[in-house]
Formats: structure tokens, sequence, C-alpha cells
């Protein structure tokens, strides 16, 4: 159920914390900065967690164009687990290569 990159949740979610906790008192960047880094979390867990990699199994297949070509893109970055012939995973962002369709045969 848990992976190693489970780890980043814990380290950022806490630099995140610390951050807004630091920077409540007067709002300034450190507030700001841990809000950022908690809804850049929140969205990564909602996109890859549920999303792609289905944890909740419950929810339906996600469908749409933009969140299957998020998923190809995906799908392509596990791949490879070495630096050579990796692919860039965006999260958000990916090339427009995986949002087309193949054509009919």
């Amino acid at each position: 159920f848990f992976e190693l990159n489970d780890l980043f949740t814990l380290a950022f979610g806490g630099v995140a914390i610390l951050l807004i906790f630091l920077g409540i008192d007067s709002f300034d960047y450190r507030f700001w900065l841990g809000c950022g880094i908690t809804a850049y979390g929140f969205s990564y867990f909602i996109l890859h967690d549920i999303f792609i990699h289905r944890r909740i199994k419950r929810l339906k297949k996600p469908s749409g164009r933009y969140l299957e070509g998020i998923t190809k893109a995906h799908r392509d970055h596990h791949k490879s687990n070495k630096r050579e012939g990796a692919v860039s995973f965006g999260l958000l962002l990916v090339s427009q290569k995986y949002f087309k369709h193949k054509q009919a045969q």
C-alpha cells in the first residue's frame, strides 16, 4: 500500500507545516511558501495517487483526454528506473504527444 516515494509526503509535509507555522503571525513569505507546497502536494496526491495509480479502487477509472494523456506520460515515465532512457514526468504539464489519438487502421 505504501511506496518509497510516500516518504516525500512526510518530508515536504513537515517542511510545509513548519513554514506555515513560522509565517502565520505576519503572513510573510514563509506562510505562502508553505501554502504553495501544500497545494502542490494535494494536487500530486489527487492526480498521481488517486487517478494514475488508483490507490482508491472504488472510484471508477478516470476518463477524458487530459487524464488519459497524463496517464500515458506517467506510464512512459515508469518504463525505466535508470537515468538513460528515462522520460520526464511533469505531473500537470506533459508533452503534447501524449494527447494525440491513434488513427484507426
